[in-house]
């Protein structure tokens, strides 16, 4: 089975991709950025646009993905963020049509939610303390320019099954996804500061600076 997490960029995708994978046993997380970021490094800088505009990167999604869903035992988990139809379809679509089972999740909030997320992700914290709290996010504003887009894409009934955010933990999130899916995961008992820690440190991890 995959598990696809769909969401605007700040929604919480990479979080909930590993808190599934640390509560799922022999899950593994199988990240459909890291095919775009190589395709970019093999690009001069002038033609480094959006990489999911290149077939490469959703035939080698595919590819990768049909691999990894056709030898490995356990669940695969993707959070990658996809609102074109078309491209989705390349993706998600082609996965199923193969005859795999893909369980797609998209994963929404409010506006104002997703701002925050955004700003507080990662190095946002240092960005608020030297610049101030309306310092611009501007390692951010790519996912900033792309918010109202993926927020009115990713409501339609193609990229079901929709889960709000704003109002659950983390926990919650991972929680209602495996229901969902036919999934049992193992019970979160983690202390708080256990769980902030960590989420932190997986913030920390996934910056990306390209």
């Amino acid at each position: 089975m995959l598990l696809w997490i769909n969401g605007p960029f700040g929604g919480g995708k990479t979080q909930t991709a590993y808190e599934l994978r640390r509560r799922l046993p022999g899950s593994v997380v199988c990240d459909p950025e890291h095919v775009g970021f190589g395709l970019h490094r093999t690009l001069p800088a002038s033609l480094r646009g959006d990489f999911q505009d290149l077939r490469a990167w959703r035939q080698g999604v595919y590819e990768t993905l049909d691999l990894a869903l056709t030898r490995h035992p356990g669940t695969l988990i993707a959070p990658m963020t996809v609102v074109e139809p078309r491209y989705f379809q390349e993706t998600v679509g082609r996965l199923r049509e193969a005859g795999h089972d893909v369980r797609h999740f998209a994963l929404l909030a409010d506006r104002t939610t997703v701002l925050r997320r955004l700003r507080e992700r990662g190095l946002g914290h240092l960005v608020r303390v030297v610049g101030g709290n309306e310092a611009p996010l501007r390692r951010e504003s790519f996912a900033v320019s792309k918010l109202d887009l993926c927020l009115e894409r990713l409501r339609e009934p193609e990229f079901a099954e929709q889960l709000w955010t704003d109002r659950i933990s983390l926990a919650q999130v991972a929680d209602r996804i495996a229901g969902s899916a036919g999934l049992t995961l193992r019970p979160n008992t983690d202390p708080a500061l256990t769980r902030r820690v960590r989420q932190a440190w997986t913030g920390a991890r996934h910056i990306r600076f390209f």
